[in-house]
């Protein structure tokens, strides 16, 4: 589940604004949100290996390990605020 070296970010957004937070809760299932709103939940097995592979991620990974987490979020036609 972590991210490859070679993942792009080809705007650099998540670079730049790190959109993505999670939070862990207390029956174990991982909220990530995307710029404080609600984006996915991970339950079971797939929540786990989130947290375990979370804290080894530096500021970009885990930007990454989040969007991909997110599944098909992203298109690049969002609106800005």
């Amino acid at each position: 589940m972590r991210p490859k070296k070679k993942a792009l970010d080809r705007r650099g957004v998540l670079l730049k604004e790190q959109p993505f937070t999670f939070r862990q809760r207390k029956d174990g299932t991982v909220a990530i949100f995307w710029n404080q709103r609600p984006a996915t939940v991970l339950s079971g097995k797939l929540a786990e290996n989130f947290l375990a592979v979370a804290p080894e991620c530096s500021g970009h990974e885990l930007q990454l390990l989040m969007a991909r987490a997110t599944g098909n979020f992203k298109r690049g036609n969002e609106k800005r605020r």
